[in-house]
C-alpha cells in the first residue's frame, strides 16, 4: 500500500513538471503567459492529487496557496519569476489575492455553520429537529434518505445550498452517529445531502448564482419566477429521483432500518433558548435576503458572535471547527482565482471555433466545458466566465428560434454549471459532506459523475423538445 501511494504521489508530481518543461507555444492556447503555463501546471498538480489522495486533500490545498505565492505573485521568488523566456511574463497576481482566500466570504459562511452545528449538538437542537422532520419517513434507510434529500432541496431552493447543508449535517448527525461506523448505509445519507443541495438550487432562478446569471443575458419578458419553475422542478424531481436510486443501490445498509429516537424534549436553559432563537433566525434571514439585503455570508456571523459572546461556545468549542475543510476550501477558492484573475479560464473557454460548429453540437460542448470547470472552480465564476460567452455565440447562431431558442441555450449553461460535484473542492455542501469523514474522494467522483451525467442527458432531452 505504501509503495503504491509513493507512486502515486510520484506521477502527479511528474505530470505538471513535465508540462512547465513543455515551451508554452506547444500548449493549444493562443499567446499563452509564462504565468498561465504555471498556472495550468499547478492546476493539474491539484486535480491529480485530488483525485487520487497520496496526501490529505488539505495539504494538497495548501501546496496550492504556496506555490501560487512563489510562482505567480508579485512578491515570489524574483529569480523564477524573471525568467520569462521567449513568452510574455503576464500579469503577476497580487499576493494579497491569494492570502484572502483565507478569509473569503465562503470561508465565513463555513465558520458560521460550524458554529451552529456545535450549538445544536449541546443543546441537543439536531436530535429533535430529526425527530420532528424525519418522523414522517418511518425507519427504513431508503425512506429516511428519501425524506433527508426531499427537505434538503426544498430549502436549496430558497436559501444557500451551503447554509441548508449545513443544517441537515447538524440534523442528521444523531442518526449518523447511532449506526455502525462500517454501515455504508451511513455514506448513502451523508452523500444524499450535497446532491440534493446542489440540485435542488436548480429548481428556482434565486436556487443558485448561476441561475440569476443566466437572467442578466435572457432577454427580457422571456422567463418568469414561476415559468423557471416549470421546467427546474421536474428537473430537481427527476435528478432527486436518480440520485436516491443510485445512493440506495451503490450503498446499501446491512441493516435496512434506523431506529429513531423519536422521544425526547426541547432543552428549556437560557442558553438552549439562545441556541434555539439563534438557529431559527439565521434561517429566517438566509430566507428572506430579499427583504432585509443582508446577503448569506453577512448573516453567517451572527451566530459566531451570539454564541461566543453569550457562552455557548467556548474555546474549547473553537478547537471543533473543521479547519481542515476551511483548509481545503481556501485552496479551492486560490485555484478559481488563479484561473479567473490570470485570464486562463476566459482563453480556454474561447479557444474553441463555435462558428464552425453546428447549433447542437455549440450548445454540447458549452454545457461541457461549464460542467468540467466547475468541478474545480466555484459554479458563480464558471457561469461569470461562459455565460458572456454563450450570449454572444446564441445571437450568431441561425440554429436557434429567436429569442425562445437563445434562452434555452442560456438555461442549459447555467444549469451544466450546477452538475459540477465531483470533487470535495467542487462545491461547499461536497466540502462539509467530505468533513464529516464518512465519505472518501472517490466516493464524490463515483456518486458526483453519474449525477453530472444523468443532468446532463436530460438537458440534451430537453434541448431536442424545445430547441
Amino acid at each position: 500500500m505504501a509503495v503504491q501511494k509513493h507512486f502515486k504521489l510520484l506521477v502527479c508530481f511528474i505530470v505538471p513538471l513535465l508540462i512547465l518543461a513543455l515551451p508554452t507555444s506547444a500548449i493549444p492556447l493562443p499567446e499563452l503567459t509564462v504565468v498561465q503555463h504555471r498556472i495550468i501546471a499547478i492546476f493539474v498538480l491539484a486535480a491529480l492529487l485530488w483525485i487520487f489522495e497520496p496526501v490529505p486533500v488539505f495539504a494538497t490545498s495548501l501546496l496550492i496557496i504556496t506555490l501560487e505565492l512563489v510562482l505567480i505573485s508579485n512578491q515570489g521568488i524574483s529569480a523564477i519569476v524573471a525568467d520569462t523566456g521567449p513568452a510574455p511574463m503576464g500579469e503577476l497576481l497580487p499576493y494579497t489575492s491569494i492570502f484572502n482566500a483565507f478569509s473569503s466570504p465562503i470561508i465565513i459562511l463555513f465558520m458560521g455553520g460550524f458554529a451552529l452545528a456545535i450549538g445544536a449538538s449541546k443543546f441537543e437542537l439536531d436530535n429533535n429537529l430529526a425527530r420532528v422532520l424525519l418522523k414522517p419517513f418511518g425507519k427504513r434507510i431508503p425512506m429516511i434518505m428519501l425524506g433527508i434529500m426531499l427537505i434538503t432541496a426544498v430549502f436549496s431552493m430558497f436559501m444557500s445550498n451551503t447554509a441548508t447543508t449545513v443544517m441537515m449535517l447538524a440534523i442528521v448527525g444523531p442518526l449518523i452517529a447511532a449506526a455502525p461506523r462500517n454501515d455504508l448505509g451511513m455514506k448513502g445519507l451523508i452523500l444524499a445531502i450535497p446532491v440534493a443541495a446542489n440540485t435542488g438550487g436548480i429548481g428556482t432562478p434565486i436556487g443558485t448564482p448561476p441561475n440569476a446569471i443566466a437572467l442578466q443575458y435572457i432577454p427580457e419578458g422571456q422567463i418568469t419566477f414561476a415559468s423557471w419553475m416549470a421546467f427546474g422542478i421536474p428537473f430537481v424531481i427527476i435528478q432527486l429521483a436518480i440520485g436516491w436510486f443510485l445512493l440506495c443501490k451503490l450503498y446499501p445498509s446491512k441493516t435496512g432500518v434506523l431506529e429513531l429516537n423519536l422521544k425526547g424534549h426541547f432543552q428549556r436553559s437560557t442558553r438552549a433558548y439562545i441556541v434555539y432563537a439563534t438557529f431559527a433566525l439565521t434561517i429566517l434571514l438566509w430566507l428572506s435576503t430579499a427583504w432585509h439585503g443582508m446577503n448569506s455570508y453577512v448573516v453567517a456571523i451572527i451566530p459566531l458572535a451570539v454564541f461566543t459572546l453569550t457562552g455557548v461556545i467556548g474555546k474549547d468549542d473553537l478547537k471543533l471547527f473543521n479547519w481542515d475543510v476551511l483548509w481545503l476550501v481556501a485552496g479551492g477558492i486560490a485555484m478559481g482565482m488563479a484561473l479567473e484573475k490570470s485570464g486562463l479560464a476566459a482563453k480556454i473557454a474561447t479557444s474553441i471555433d463555435f462558428a464552425s460548429l453546428p447549433t447542437l453540437a455549440v450548445i454540447v460542448v458549452l454545457s461541457i466545458i461549464c460542467v468540467v470547470m466547475a468541478n474545480f472552480m466555484s459554479n458563480t465564476a464558471t457561469a461569470n466566465l461562459i455565460m458572456p460567452i454563450a450570449a454572444a455565440v446564441a445571437t450568431s447562431l441561425h440554429g436557434l428560434d429567436g429569442d425562445g431558442g437563445i434562452t434555452t441555450l442560456l438555461i442549459i449553461v447555467a444549469l451544466s454549471a450546477s452538475l459540477g460535484m465531483m470533487l470535495p473542492v467542487s462545491t461547499p455542501p461536497n466540502a462539509l459532506a467530505y468533513s464529516t469523514g464518512f465519505i472518501e474522494t472517490k466516493d464524490l467522483i463515483k456518486v458526483g459523475g453519474i449525477i453530472g451525467c444523468t443532468g446532463l442527458a436530460l438537458l440534451y432531452v430537453a434541448m431536442m423538445i424545445f430547441l
